[in-house]
């Protein structure tokens, strides 16, 4: 059966508060005012006065834990666990008969921990409320610990439009989800598929010997191994039945690449293997025992062909340690990113796009490209250009749930549009290039109702800005394909934008074949 990690986050709702005041408050020294919850199944589980709450782990008021233990791996299917949640939410863990001191978060923790790997929780938290009653506590002091116990809540209702944020977020969940199961999928099918080649190799070996092997004896076999076997409803063996199914997700791959023009990528720019190398060499002195072991993960990532999931949880704020500590240098940044652009490239990459929709890392530096030093600016532009080659990460680009960074309201759709108008307009061949490419992937996106209008129209202006400097005809052909996409997107400020600004697209004309086409194609629609 699947196995399942199991973690116990640890988080302080004191803040740290309860260290410095605890002695005067109640007369004996505490670490924390201890919270915890159970993170498996890739949610995270939780008990306040609410009731029984999950959420994305991380993605409540609480944000990080102080620590975080695993407690194991549990083969408890997530059906029956949901069943179980469900029912404990219904009856002793409903939200009215939470006690701060007696049946609380810890308690929860303690029961699901017993419930899903047979082990407890550590004694210290169990220990935290007899330790808190034997004091002498005055109302007020009551009355911050309630508060404190508040901030572990998961929160619902968001500032602006919470119904449209709530949707969007609900949006990213599904496809997150949705990749998830794909995963899960992936590896039965390999592991029916290498079962299946042992099967077929026994087989040949039983004939060459004069011997055979019943049916029977193959299903047994199959099944002592844990795959599935037998037929289906249909008569149609449960392998044939998922190659099938395979064949079918292939053939609707391919109609949706078909469907839309090709991206304009940088696949050959990147030697990872060097790249990888002069990173290792620039941090092995400045990194810990911890850091060196994402490194190794980033190595089976990048270099042994592992999936994603070799990344774990912390990988993301390693990422963020050596994009914004002053303590790494411009070079280390700029290996990374190059490493990051090479690793866009990957179809599975967008499961760790997904994870840090908390944290915002790739896109909160993005966003300050037009304050990166030269290189790294080129760096970080590869990066986003390479993230158009699969279709998932090339949506996730433009999602247009909001948060805030610096002081200002982003997106990935505002990010991505700021990343590619900065790169077209630079002083700069190989950012115009980048941006160039950005830009066209942005308007040759198969699902046009994502690039909304005011978004087509700072794109527009910035590539009429830009056809001014008469570009050479690979930069030329990627902005009349553009402009001739973002005129289908916005019908009538487009036109009138090139009307205005100028210069005309049809001034253009005679350059090379492709771009004479795409003038003509635009024909009626040029004012």
């Amino acid at each position: 059966m699947e196995k399942n990690k199991v973690e116990l986050w640890i988080y302080d709702l004191s803040m740290g508060m309860a260290k410095n005041l605890a002695h005067m408050l109640i007369g004996k020294p505490l670490e924390g005012i201890w919270h915890t919850s159970i993170v498996v199944y890739g949610r995270e589980y939780m008990f306040n006065s609410n009731g029984v709450e999950n959420c994305i782990p991380g993605s409540h008021q609480l944000k990080t834990p102080e620590r975080v233990e695993v407690l194991g791996y549990t083969e408890v299917p997530l059906s029956v666990f949901a069943e179980y949640i469900s029912t404990l939410s219904e009856s002793s863990y409903a939200g009215s008969t939470y006690d701060l001191f007696k049946h609380n978060c810890n308690t929860f923790s303690e029961e699901i921990a017993q419930f899903l790997v047979g082990k407890s929780i550590p004694q210290y938290i169990l220990d935290l409320p007899n330790e808190v009653l034997s004091s002498k506590l005055s109302p007020q002091i009551l009355d911050l610990l309630t508060k404190f116990e508040r901030s572990a809540h998961v929160v619902t209702n968001r500032e602006g439009s919470p119904g449209y944020e709530q949707l969007n977020i609900e949006i990213e969940e599904a496809r997150y989800n949705s990749f998830l199961l794909e995963q899960r999928r992936k590896r039965l099918r390999d592991k029916l598929l290498k079962k299946e080649r042992k099967r077929e190799k026994k087989r040949k070996k039983d004939l060459m010997e004069g011997s055979s092997i019943s049916v029977e004896e193959e299903n047994a076999t199959m099944a002592e191994a844990g795959v599935i076997s037998g037929n289906s409803t249909d008569g149609q063996p449960a392998l044939k039945q998922i190659l099938a199914l395979e064949e079918e997700e292939k053939r609707e791959q391919e109609k949706r690449k078909k469907s839309r023009d090709p991206p304009i990528v940088f696949v050959g720019e990147i030697d990872e293997q060097a790249e990888f190398d002069v990173l290792v060499g620039a941090i092995e002195q400045v990194i810990d025992k911890e850091e060196e072991d994402y490194m190794e993960q980033l190595s089976q990532y990048l270099l042994d062909e592992e999936g994603c999931w070799a990344l774990s949880d912390g990988f993301l704020l390693f990422i963020a340690k050596i994009l914004y500590e002053p303590a790494y240098t411009s070079e280390v940044r700029i290996s990374l990113m190059k490493i990051m652009a090479f690793a866009a490239l990957k179809d599975d990459f967008i499961l760790l796009l997904h994870q840090d929709r908390e944290h915002h890392v790739f896109m909160n530096y993005l966003t300050q490209i037009d304050s990166l030093p030269l290189d790294q600016a080129r760096a970080a532009s590869l990066f986003l250009a390479n993230l158009f080659e699969n279709l998932s990460s090339s949506e996730w680009l433009l999602y247009i749930s909001e948060w805030t960074f610096m002081g200002k309201t982003l997106s990935n759709i505002r990010v991505t549009t700021k990343v590619g108008v900065h790169c077209l307009l630079a002083d700069d061949a190989v950012l115009q290039d980048r941006g160039s490419a950005i830009i066209y992937n942005m308007a040759c996106k198969e699902v046009k109702t994502v690039v909304y209008d005011d978004v087509a129209v700072e794109l527009t202006m910035a590539v009429l800005q830009f056809l001014k400097v008469k570009p050479n005809e690979e930069f030329l052909f990627r902005s009349i394909k553009a402009l001739s996409k973002f005129m289908e997107i916005s019908r009538q400020e487009v036109p009138q934008l090139i009307q205005m600004i100028g210069p005309d697209p049809r001034d253009f004309m005679g350059t090379s074949r492709r771009i004479d086409k795409l003038i003509n194609e635009m024909g009626q629609r040029l004012l």
